[in-house]
């Protein structure tokens, strides 16, 4: 209960409290709404007492009219609620969506790489509605609805206390209800949402791997989990919704039964002279507009705790702070020579207990290139990895110009380093915005010529639409040398003085990475750059080839000298010479 109450509290502080002057005015129009409903209950005494007992041909005018004005502000009171409870809402769910992308964009790699993508998904959009849901909505009814219930209950004590002292047993029974429904109700919920996340998984793996699907003519199989998930859903869902709507005939046989009950001894109370038809029919009017309000309140708590369960999981990610963040005395990084050294790194993924690295020492030097060699799961690529701190090694310490990467700002080692992955990633944007993208603030004539320094130019022009056209989900329309010579494109815009090439040959036909290898060298001119590659040619003019096994170094040298001295190498270097 305390935590909820925390809850409740946080939301107010950092969402609701801003728009405090709309909750105002909503609250000013719910009392409209109950005066107004109220009034409409009321209205049924003077109106049956005059005008059908009474005869009052005046009044037979008047009553009416007041009864349309009645109604009248109750409906544009209620709109005009609505309508500021929806801005108010949709408000709080971009706020919170904002907040939760803050978050994810600025965690940590290991973070993401743990959880899967359809369960963030589920949350930025399943969950924060049903967050909103419990402070807009939620807000709303809970001053609409109780206003009005107390404007009606007045009413009702007003034409007989008796009677309403009757009535008044249905709000106890209705709160027990909704409280035993409420807990089944967020179980339900949580149940939902998981299968929800599941199902959003899937999908995504679909169509992500709808090549492979095809592929290996498994489409039958991905149908058949797909149903499944889908019929793990649809149950779900149904059994939440059906849990949801046993508030319906239990509230409706409660009022069927008050409603029995106080007719049998209104007529006690009229035979006896102590209640009169129009205070009667007024009563009942009210006890019937009360249900709306009582019903809508007890179903309210099913509303709070899904909303409450969903903030359970929606906050603890906007909270996340990233394992990987500036230290307090952090300053910014100055680049001298950009001399890169490893000293005693030790690395370990949390899905595995094995040392990807072990009491690495590399060294780098300023403005040459060096080369990692080995095979795959050496640990080539985590070495590339820890360079831009997408990681954080367990022990030792990176120095770039004799100062540790973890001593300066994230921001500031970024801004140095580029990096070209085989794993070509592209927005589904514009060839010219891909290219932007490594600075927002270059102008065409920087984005043709870093294009034309890596050989891509000619092809844009060619295309359709040149530069503007649109590249598709991860540059699907492209072939995978043009994306890859894209990324180049993109590494030279960025100007930086430490270049991480990673397979960057390794999407590209023969001719084409002749042109790539004038384009890696014009890249890489006068830069610190540290290349993994299987191709020969991508490194036999490296400065410094390191041969890593198993996270160690191996053996270190240049071309010749390690085809002098190292088998592993001289094994390399001849497979290479076959496949060629």
């Amino acid at each position: 209960m305390n935590k909820n109450l925390e809850i409740i509290k946080r939301l107010y502080k950092n969402y609701t409290s801003k728009h405090f002057k709309k909750i105002i005015l909503t609250i000013f129009f719910s009392i409209l709404v109950a005066g107004s409903t109220s009034s409409i209950a009321y209205l049924l005494d003077p109106a049956i007492e005059k005008i059908f007992i009474n005869q009052d041909a005046e009044l037979m005018y008047i009553i009416p009219a007041v009864i349309v004005i009645a109604f009248f502000s109750k409906g544009m009171s209620l709109y005009i609620a609505k309508v500021l409870m929806i801005h108010v809402s949709q408000e709080l769910k971009a706020d919170v969506q904002k907040d939760m992308m803050k978050s994810l964009i600025s965690t940590d790699t290991k973070f993401i790489d743990k959880i899967h993508t359809g369960k963030f998904i589920s949350n930025l959009t399943v969950d924060v509605s049903l967050l909103v849901n419990l402070i807009s909505t939620a807000l709303l009814n809970i001053f609409k609805d109780t206003l009005s219930l107390i404007g009606l209950l007045s009413v009702m004590f007003f034409q007989n206390w008796k009677l309403s002292l009757i009535a008044l047993i249905m709000i106890p029974l209705a709160t027990i209800v909704a409280r035993a429904l409420g807990k089944r109700m967020t179980k339900a919920t949580e149940k939902t949402m998981e299968t929800s996340g599941i199902f959003t998984k899937r999908l995504i793996e679909i169509f992500k791997n709808h090549k492979i699907i095809k592929s290996f003519q498994t489409e039958k199989f991905e149908n058949e989990r797909a149903s499944v998930d889908i019929k793990d859903l649809k149950d779900k869902t149904i059994k939440m919704d059906e849990i949801f709507q046993r508030n319906t005939p239990i509230m409706e046989t409660l009022t069927g039964f008050m409603i029995a009950i106080l007719i049998f001894y209104s007529g006690v109370l009229i035979k006896n002279g102590e209640l009169e038809i129009n205070n009667f029919f007024s009563f009942l009017a009210a006890m019937m507009l009360a249900y709306q309000p009582v019903r809508a309140l007890a179903g309210l708590n099913i509303a709070i705790n899904q909303g409450l369960s969903a903030s359970k999981r929606v906050l603890p990610i906007i909270d996340r702070k990233s394992d990987i963040e500036d230290n307090h005395n952090a300053t910014d990084l100055k680049i001298n020579e950009a001399n890169i050294k490893f000293k005693d790194i030790d690395f370990s993924y949390e899905t595995t207990e094995k040392s990807a690295l072990k009491k690495i020492n590399l060294d780098m030097e300023a403005g040459k290139m060096t080369a990692l060699i080995g095979l795959s799961g050496a640990g080539k690529s985590t070495i590339l990895n820890l360079i831009p701190r997408f990681y954080d090694c367990n022990s030792g310490d990176i120095l770039i110009d004799n100062k540790s990467i973890y001593d300066v700002t994230l921001y500031s080692l970024r801004k140095n380093i580029s990096l070209v992955s085989q794993d070509t990633t592209l927005f589904d944007d514009t060839i010219k915005n891909n290219i932007k993208y490594a600075n927002l603030n270059a102008t065409d004539d920087e984005i043709y010529q870093s294009s034309k320094n890596s050989f891509a130019h000619d092809f844009i022009k060619n295309l359709p639409n040149g530069y503007e056209t649109i590249v598709g989900e991860n540059g699907v329309r492209l072939s995978g040398g043009e994306k890859q010579r894209i990324s180049i494109a993109r590494a030279i815009l960025k100007k930086s003085p430490i270049i991480l090439l990673d397979e960057a040959t390794s999407a590209l036909d023969s001719e084409t990475e002749n042109k790539i290898q004038i384009a890696i060298k014009e890249l890489t001119k006068d830069r610190t750059t540290i290349v993994i590659a299987h191709r020969l040619s991508t490194i036999l003019d490296a400065h410094l080839i390191y041969i890593i096994e198993n996270g160690k170094v191996l053996e270190k040298g240049n071309h010749e000298s390690l085809l002098g001295k190292s088998e592993t190498y001289k094994n390399f270097y001849e497979k290479q010479i076959q496949k060629n």
